[in-house]
């Protein structure tokens, strides 16, 4: 029991610290401050095996160093990537626990990508005008045209990168011993 748990504290800490590097040396500017970077690519991941309370915790932990370290949004913008991960990640997984099939994790990423839209519209709604100082008029008028397309295309992105390399990546884990069948 407590080898298990220590591969399991291994292996989530190994992919926290993938996320992170996906953060540092990934991100591609989009629109306006917008960035894509695909970490919560492993972040989902990590909570298709272990479930969504990894995911959970493993979008605190990355949001945490990546705001410390690397990040110039301070705490609005850690709070937002927490949010955006966590709706995203926490979703997919939840909804893949269910159904542990082909078509489950593609209608589980796709639930993923649709909360993840539906909360950050909110939340850019209600945190934009406090975090950039813009009124809220100008981010109502970005919420179609700026907002709407970027999580789209994030949502997207993560969803198809997710499906194309969660087999090889769970295979290779349970391969070296570190998940379980």
């Amino acid at each position: 029991m407590k080898n298990s748990r220590t591969k399991k504290l291994t292996t989530v800490g190994m992919l926290c610290a993938l996320a992170y590097i996906a953060v540092a040396v990934g991100r591609i500017p989009v629109v306006l401050f917008l960035k894509y970077d695909p970490k919560d690519v492993v972040i989902v991941i990590g909570g298709l095996i272990f479930g969504p309370l990894t995911s959970l915790a493993m979008a605190v932990i990355v949001s945490v160093v990546e705001m410390v370290t690397i990040s110039s949004t301070g705490v609005w913008g850690c709070m937002m990537n927490m949010i955006s991960s966590c709706s995203f990640a926490c979703t997919a997984a939840f909804f893949y626990k269910r159904r542990h099939t082909r078509s489950g994790a593609v209608a589980a990423l796709a639930c993923g990508v649709a909360c993840q839209i539906a909360v950050m519209m909110l939340w850019n709604w209600l945190a934009a005008p406090v975090y950039m100082g813009y009124p809220r008029e100008a981010v109502e008028a970005l919420l179609l045209t700026a907002f709407l397309p970027f999580n789209l295309l994030k949502g997207g992105l993560n969803a198809g990168i997710t499906f194309l390399i969660y087999k090889p990546v769970v295979t290779t884990l349970r391969r070296l011993h570190l998940v379980e069948r």
